[in-house]
C-alpha cells in the first residue's frame, strides 16, 4: 500500500471500521429512536462493502470508498467545527490521513507542495519501541509507560513555523496476535526494560509482522506556537554554550518571528553602561543591534529623544514605534534616523533590568508598518524574565542557571517549596554537565493538610445578566429615536420595518436574558443597523447628528454601550483587588509563623488553597499545633476579608455582596507538581474526592430546604468529623471574644452532592466593624497555645 509503513515494524497495520461500526451497532438498540434510525442507516450503507469492517491494506479503496467513509465519520468531524477544530483521521505510526477537517487541510495547503507531514524528534527506533509497549499494555498485560508529547512542526503562508501538539484518541484500534507472536516472561521483559536502545533485542522478542492492528486513530491538533516559543526562548537562554554558537542568534530570531508571527522580525541587542549613560553593543556571534548599528558606543541622550529615554531608563518600560517613517518626520534624533536608514518600519524595545538597575536592551524590528506596536510588545511580559536572568549569568553563573531551569520546567514556584525545586534544578544540571539527558522528574509533597477557603461574589451571574440587559434596552431604545427621526423625515418602510424588529428585540430582552440574546442583538446592530446610521450620517445632517450623538455613546473596545457592564466589572475588579491584596498582606506573616504551601485565584471573588505538613516543611520541624495555627489564621483573615468588602460596598458602583466558605479536610493528602499544567494538583484517586468536594460544595444546600448553604454576612465552615466541629466552635468562641463574630452559631446537615455525602457545616454570623474602627490585630501562634491550654 503506497504510504503504509514499509520498514521493519512490529504490527501489520489494516485500515478498519470494524470497532466504530460495533459502536452504531450498540446505538442502533437504543432506546433514542433518533440515535437508533440514523445508526441504523449508517450500518445499511456499509453492509455491501464487508471489507471496510474486516480491514485492508490498498490505499486506492480509500478513495474509492471515499463518500461512505465520510459518512462512517460523521459523527467524529463535525460540519458545525470543521472550520475551527484541526483534526485528522490516520493510521497510527503512519502518515497517512484520510479524513480531515477544513482547517487541518488548508494548514496543510499553506505549507506548500513539497511540504511532508512528519513528527518531530521521531526517530525509526523510537517507533518500534513505542509499537512494542502498546502491544505489552494490551496484549501481555505488562504496564509499561512510553508516553511522550508529540508534535507537528508546519510553515503557514508566509514561512513563519508554527507548532501543533497531537492528542490521539485509539478507541477505534483492535490488536490481534499472528503465529509470529511469542510468549514473553517476566523475565523477558526486565531485559527489555534495561536495553531501550537495543532495537534488536526488541525485534527478538517482539518480531517484525507478529500483530495486527486493525482500526484507525484521530488526531487532534492544538496549535501551540505561542507556548512552544517561550518554551525555545528560556531554552535557549538557559544554555549559556549556545551563546557562543553563530547559530544561537539565528535560532532566537526564529523563535521571535514564531512567537510575533512575523517572518520579517530581527532581533537585536545593546548593553546599557550607567557610569557614562551610554549604549554597548554586545559582543558575540551573530549579535548586532539595530540603533547602534556600527557604532562602538552612543550617549543616550544624544541618541534618543527625551520621550524614548524617559520611557526605557527612567520607567524601564517597553518603547514601541508602530511607525518609524512618522516618528523619523516628527523628531530629529538620531535613533529614529538611523532605524529609518536600515529600512525598518516599526521596532519594539524592551529594558533589561534587574529591579532597579538597567542593563541592557532588547531591539526588536520588522521592515512592515505597524508589525511592532505597543499591543504586541506586552507579549514580552512572558519572556523578558528569562533574558534578564540571562544577561545576569555572567555575575553569578551557577545561582541563575538554577533559577533559569526551574523557570523553564515549573513556571512560577511558590517559596515555601522552593527549597525542593532548587533540589532538583541542582541534579538536572550535575546530569546535564555529565552528559545524561536531563529531564526535570516530577515533585511530590507527601501527607500533607489541605485548607481551602473562598469569598465569593452572590448571585454574580444574575447581577451581570442584569448589567448586560440594562445597556442593550437603553442602545436600543437610542437607535429607535435615530430610526423614527429617519422614518419621521423620509417615510421609507425600511425604517419602520428595522424598528419593529427592534422592538421586538427589547421585547425579548424586557423580562429576562436568554443565552444568545447578547450576541443576536449585537450581530444585528453591526450588520443592519450600523451600515444603515452611515448611510444617515452622509445624507442628512440632522438625523446625521442623532448618529453622531448615539456613536458617542458607544464603547470603542466593546462597539455598544458599556455603562452598566463597565460598573458590574469594576465592582468586581475592586473586589477582588482588595480581599487579595489583604490575603498576599497576611500571607507573609503567615509564612513567617510556619511555611506552607499557598496559592490564590481571583474569579468571582477570590479563592485560596494552602498545604502544610512535614515533607514541606524542609529542615524544620513540623507539630501538628501548626496546623491548628492555620487553621485559625484563616478563620481570622477571612473574617478580616469580610469586613474589607463590608467596608468597600459603599465605594462600589454596583452593590455586591460576598459569602464566604471554609472547607475542612481530616485526611492528610498527597500533591503532585503537573508538568504538563505548571501547577501542584492533588495526587491519586482517593485524594481527589478532596477536588470533588471543593468545586461542588458552595453550591450545595442545607438538608430538607431549599435554602444555599453560602449565605452574606455568614461564616460557613464545611467539615465530616466531630473533632473538627469542636475545634472550629472553640475558635469561633476565641474570636467572638476578639470581635470577630457575634456569637450566633447554628450546625446544619447538607444535602447530598453528587459522590458526596455526610457532610455538616457550622454557620457562624460575623460581626462587622463599622468605618474608621479598626479591627483587632492579627492572633496567632501564641495565642492558638493559650487557648489550647485553657
Amino acid at each position: 500500500m503506497k504510504g503504509v509503513r514499509e520498514k521493519e515494524f512490529p504490527l501489520s497495520q489494516l485500515i478498519s471500521f470494524n470497532k466504530l461500526l460495533e459502536r452504531y451497532e450498540e446505538m442502533a438498540s437504543s432506546d433514542d429512536s433518533y440515535l437508533a434510525e440514523r445508526a441504523k442507516r449508517i450500518l445499511a450503507a456499509q453492509a455491501p462493502y464487508p471489507e471496510l469492517r474486516e480491514g485492508f491494506t490498498d490505499e486506492s479503496m480509500l478513495e474509492k470508498h471515499k463518500d461512505l467513509i465520510q459518512i462512517l465519520l460523521q459523527d467524529l468531524f463535525s460540519e458545525v467545527l470543521t472550520d475551527n477544530e484541526i483534526k485528522a483521521a490516520s493510521l497510527p505510526y503512519d502518515n497517512i490521513i484520510f479524513n480531515s477537517s477544513k482547517r487541518f487541510k488548508k494548514i496543510i495547503k499553506d505549507a506548500g507542495d513539497d511540504f511532508v507531514l512528519e513528527m518531530r524528534n521521531m526517530p525509526e527506533e523510537h517507533l518500534y519501541v513505542m509499537a512494542c509497549t502498546v502491544i505489552l499494555n494490551f496484549y501481555y498485560g505488562f504496564s509499561l509507560d512510553f508516553k511522550r508529547p508529540f508534535f507537528y512542526d508546519i510553515p503557514d503562508a508566509n514561512g513563519v513555523m508554527r507548532h501543533y501538539r497531537i492528542l490521539y484518541n485509539a478507541d477505534f484500534i483492535e490488536i490481534e496476535p499472528t503465529e509470529k507472536a511469542k510468549k514473553l516472561t517476566r523475565d523477558d521483559i526486565d531485559e527489555l526494560l534495561a536495553n531501550f536502545d537495543n532495537i534488536e533485542l526488541w525485534k527478538e522478542k517482539i518480531p517484525p509482522n507478529s500483530f495486527v492492528s486493525r482500526g484507525f486513530v484521530i488526531s487532534n491538533m492544538f496549535d501551540v506556537t505561542a507556548e512552544h516559543s517561550i518554551s525555545e526562548i528560556k531554552s535557549s537562554l538557559i544554555a549559556s554554550d549556545k551563546r557562543a554558537n553563530e547559530g544561537f542568534i539565528e535560532n532566537l530570531q526564529e523563535t521571535f518571528q514564531s512567537f510575533f508571527n512575523r517572518a520579517n522580525l530581527k532581533a537585536g541587542f545593546m548593553i546599557y553602561n550607567a557610569k557614562v549613560d551610554c549604549f554597548e553593543p554586545v559582543y558575540g556571534k551573530g549579535m548586532e543591534s539595530f540603533v547602534l548599528r556600527d557604532k562602538e558606543t552612543h550617549n543616550c541622550k544624544e541618541m534618543l529623544c527625551g520621550h524614548s529615554y524617559h520611557k526605557l531608563l527612567k520607567e524601564k518600560s517597553y518603547y514601541a514605534i508602530s511607525d518609524v517613517d512618522r516618528y523619523a518626520e516628527k523628531s530629529e534624533a538620531y535613533f529614529y534616523k538611523n532605524l529609518k536608514k536600515q529600512g525598518i518600519k516599526s521596532a519594539i524595545f524592551a529594558p533589561i533590568a534587574d529591579n532597579d538597575k538597567m542593563l541592557g536592551v532588547l531591539e526588536l524590528v520588522s521592515t512592515e508598518k505597524n508589525a511592532l506596536n505597543s499591543v504586541n510588545a506586552n507579549k514580552l511580559e512572558d519572556v523578558m524574565p528569562f533574558i534578564v536572568s540571562a544577561v545576569l549569568r555572567s555575575k553569578s553563573e551557577e545561582e541563575n542557571l538554577i533559577d533559569a531551569v526551574i523557570q523553564h520546567e515549573c513556571t512560577s514556584v511558590h517559596d515555601s517549596v522552593y527549597w525542593r525545586f532548587q533540589e532538583e534544578a541542582k541534579r538536572f544540571i550535575k546530569d546535564d554537565l555529565e552528559g545524561i539527558q536531563p529531564t526535570f522528574k516530577e515533585i511530590v509533597f507527601k501527607e500533607v493538610h489541605p485548607l481551602y477557603g473562598q469569598i465569593d461574589i452572590k448571585n454574580s451571574s444574575d447581577a451581570r445578566n442584569s448589567a448586560i440587559q440594562r445597556d442593550l434596552m437603553i442602545q436600543l431604545s437610542t437607535v429607535n429615536q435615530v430610526l423614527d427621526a429617519a422614518w419621521q423625515k423620509n417615510k421609507l418602510p425600511i425604517y419602520e420595518e428595522l424598528m419593529f424588529r427592534v422592538n421586538d428585540h427589547m421585547d425579548n430582552i424586557k423580562e429576562s436574558l436568554h443565552t444568545n440574546s447578547e450576541q443576536a442583538i449585537f450581530n444585528f446592530v453591526a450588520d443592519e443597523i450600523h451600515p444603515v446610521f452611515a448611510h444617515l450620517k452622509k445624507s442628512d445632517t440632522e438625523v446625521g447628528n442623532l448618529v453622531t450623538s448615539y456613536e458617542s455613546s458607544i464603547d470603542m473596545g466593546t462597539d455598544s454601550y458599556y455603562d452598566h457592564r463597565r460598573n458590574y466589572d469594576e465592582s468586581v475588579m475592586l473586589i477582588n483587588k482588595r480581599l487579595a491584596a489583604l490575603i498576599d498582606r497576611k500571607q507573609r506573616n503567615a509564612q513567617d509563623m510556619f511555611p506552607h504551601y499557598f496559592e490564590r485565584y481571583k474569579t468571582d471573588g477570590v479563592e485560596h488553597n494552602m498545604y502544610i505538613g512535614d515533607s514541606i516543611a524542609g529542615e524544620l520541624e513540623y507539630n501538628p499545633i501548626f496546623l491548628n495555627n492555620l487553621r485559625l489564621w484563616q478563620l481570622q483573615v477571612m473574617c478580616e476579608m469580610e469586613n474589607a468588602h463590608y467596608k468597600l460596598k459603599p465605594e462600589l458602583p454596583v452593590p455586591l455582596d460576598v459569602a464566604s466558605l471554609i472547607l475542612v479536610y481530616n485526611t492528610s493528602l498527597s500533591i503532585r507538581f503537573r508538568m504538563d499544567e505548571k501547577r501542584f494538583d492533588v495526587d491519586g484517586t482517593y485524594n481527589a474526592r478532596y477536588e470533588v468536594i471543593k468545586k461542588r460544595i458552595d453550591k450545595s444546600f442545607i438538608k430538607g430546604t431549599d435554602e444555599r448553604l453560602t449565605q452574606p454576612g455568614k461564616m460557613v465552615i464545611v467539615y465530616s468529623q466531630k473533632k473538627d466541629e469542636l475545634e472550629y466552635l472553640r475558635y469561633i468562641k476565641f474570636l467572638k471574644s476578639k470581635g470577630y463574630f457575634t456569637g450566633k452559631v447554628e450546625i446544619v446537615d447538607l444535602e447530598g452532592l453528587q459522590g458526596v455525602s455526610g457532610l455538616k457545616a457550622i454557620r457562624a454570623d460575623i460581626l462587622y466593624k463599622k468605618s474608621g474602627q479598626a479591627l483587632e490585630k492579627t492572633y496567632t501562634y501564641d495565642d492558638l497555645m493559650k487557648e489550647l491550654q485553657s
